[in-house]
């Protein structure tokens, strides 16, 4: 077993540089607040959430390639086993990342609303 962990390892060392050349988006920073933000500020708050989802697709896309790519060039060097433990890491990254991205449109989301009803209020 250790010799298995020991080997996934390297393996996953061999790999890390791959993904280097995969930039992983930043999330936008400081999402107004949708009691206080004005059209404006929602509207470029919306647009920084947009280009990032974009750039996190790209990134998705970008570990997808390189992981197979990986494995392809690899395929004869490496286990069935290890194959399994690259595309887990693989698989772990990209729903490490769509959870963020989720988190980041839902937190948008939220100031969204809650703007939206503040302006329906003061409009009746």
């Amino acid at each position: 077993m250790k010799l298995l962990l020991a080997a996934a390892a390297l393996a996953a060392l061999t790999v890390a540089p791959a993904y280097a050349d995969c930039a992983y988006p930043k999330p936008p920073a400081n999402l107004p607040d949708g009691n206080v933000a004005t059209l404006a500020q929602m509207l470029a708050a919306q647009k920084k959430v947009q280009a990032y989802n974009h750039d996190m697709t790209a990134y998705l896309a970008c570990i997808k390639k390189q992981s197979d790519a990986t494995i392809a060039h690899q395929a004869m060097k490496l286990t069935p086993k290890q194959i399994k433990a690259l595309e887990k890491m693989e698989i772990q990254r990209n729903n490490a990342a769509v959870d963020q991205l989720q988190s980041v449109a839902n937190r948008f989301n939220t100031q969204v609303q809650i703007y939206q009803k503040k302006h329906s209020k003061q409009s009746n």
